[in-house]
């Protein structure tokens, strides 16, 4: 929910209201990655209006990083203006893997 969150604190409607309260564990949202067949199609059904897809990102793009074999091994991300930040137990960090897919927002 952090993406949507960034979005909503950039100015945009929530994007993803119909994922709140949704799930209440790790294997809860593990089985909503499952059900949309990954996190990049997953986080696509949620992008702005405005939002678009792009092949490179800048500062403040959001994205899906990790692997593009493994579902369970797919996070989403924000662009930092040098590389992605990703939430972990309580506060950012960044990661350094594969990009799988951007947008501007």
């Amino acid at each position: 929910m952090v993406l949507a969150d960034w979005a909503v604190w950039l100015g945009h409607p929530d994007p993803a209201p119909h994922l709140r309260g949704t799930y209440d564990s790790d294997a809860g949202f593990r089985e909503i990655i499952a059900a949309h067949g990954g996190v990049v199609p997953l986080i696509a059904s949620c992008i702005p209006a405005n939002g678009k897809r792009v092949q490179r990102p800048i500062l403040g793009s959001i994205g899906v990083i990790g692997s593009s074999s493994n579902i369970h091994r797919q996070f989403g991300a924000i662009f930092d203006g040098s590389g992605w930040l990703v939430r972990m137990h309580g506060s950012f960090g960044r990661m350094t893997a594969k990009t799988l897919a951007t947008w501007d927002i």
